[in-house]
């Protein structure tokens, strides 16, 4: 059992965030036992054809024999909601030792699979290039089996941290454990996890606590370490909705909601186009586009950035999925 003692303040500071590498390592525990995923089968068929040429020995032994992963690996995220790349280069500046301490918690007693040798044998330079290794792998395997539905994973998961949060809002932490995971116990101000390799308590003595809504884990998981503040990943609402072929989309019944101006608008947007641009390909004016532009930004259809000069715009996710675009990735 891992417990986390929580004052008043902490409870104040309870925030969430979402972690791209998070979701990407669990992952690999559905490739390994599909048995225990089966809500996740649809997308596990979809990404086994598309593995070859990716070294998939590696990428199991990162799963231990009780299905940990190593700590190391999904690091705490440091933002509400950081890329991928930038959680990646997070673990590759992990020191060798705290890298070999994780990989050899997560086998414990039971021996290290082969391509995992030079965390014993290689010393503080293999371990570094295991590390590499195991970067550029996470790296390849994000593209060809999250990626693409990385959008569509993130709309389940900002629509449990709602929930989450009006049920902290309206009945405390008591209401907000309740329901979460049959292993999570809330009792006089502490947070107990139960079910876990480790046996430790924190204190979080100020630090808060930070939830993260999870699409691949099947129970909560804190840090290992004793040393990590307390943050706590767990198994969102909605998963079970998550690869249900997505509705196909009425153009006339799309047309009538937004108009045929701005369905056409939104129809283009697919990529960063400046308003001067979307204007010649319409041609009409670059105001009437403007007006537009203004109000698909306002409902959040279509997403905005500034590129020098310019600004361009593109469709939301929620956009994608009205228009019919897919994942938006």
């Amino acid at each position: 059992m891992i417990s986390f003692d929580l004052g008043v303040e902490d409870l104040a500071d309870t925030r969430f965030g979402i972690s791209p590498i998070h979701e990407t390592v669990l992952s690999l525990r559905v490739l390994r036992e599909p048995g225990l995923y089966a809500l996740h089968l649809p997308w596990r068929r979809s990404v086994l054809g598309r593995l070859d040429g990716i070294d998939t020995a590696l990428l199991m032994s990162l799963v231990g024999p009780e299905r940990a992963v190593p700590d190391f690996l999904t690091p705490r995220p440091a933002s509400f909601a950081a890329t991928f790349d930038e959680e990646l280069a997070r673990v590759r500046r992990t020191p060798p030792d705290v890298v070999r301490r994780d990989l050899l918690a997560i086998y414990g007693r039971h021996r290290l699979p082969d391509v995992l040798s030079e965390v014993t044998t290689g010393g503080d330079d293999g371990v570094a290039r295991l590390r590499e290794a195991v970067c550029d792998l996470l790296a390849a395997y994000w593209e060809i089996a999250v990626r693409p539905t990385w959008s569509r994973m993130r709309l389940v998961l900002e629509a449990d941290m709602t929930y989450r949060a009006r049920q902290l809002a309206v009945g405390g932490a008591r209401l907000l454990f309740a329901d979460m995971h049959p292993n999570l116990r809330w009792h006089d101000g502490v947070l107990h996890i139960d079910k876990m390799i480790g046996r430790h308590r924190v204190a979080a003595a100020g630090r808060g606590l930070l939830l993260v809504p999870s699409v691949f884990a099947h129970k909560p998981a804190p840090p290992v370490s004793a040393e990590e503040p307390p943050w706590l990943a767990y198994p969102c609402r909605g998963v079970a909705t998550l690869w249900l072929p997505a509705p196909t989309t009425d153009a006339g019944a799309l047309t009538a909601l937004l108009g045929a101006p701005r369905a056409g608008l939104l129809g283009l947007l697919d990529e960063p186009l400046a308003t001067v641009e979307i204007a010649r390909r319409l041609t009409v004016t670059p105001s009437a586009v403007s007006q537009h532009l203004r109000v698909l930004h306002a409902t959040g259809l279509v997403t905005r950035a500034r590129d020098g000069r310019h600004v361009l715009y593109r469709r939301s996710p929620l956009g994608d999925q009205l228009a019919g675009g897919g994942d938006g990735t």
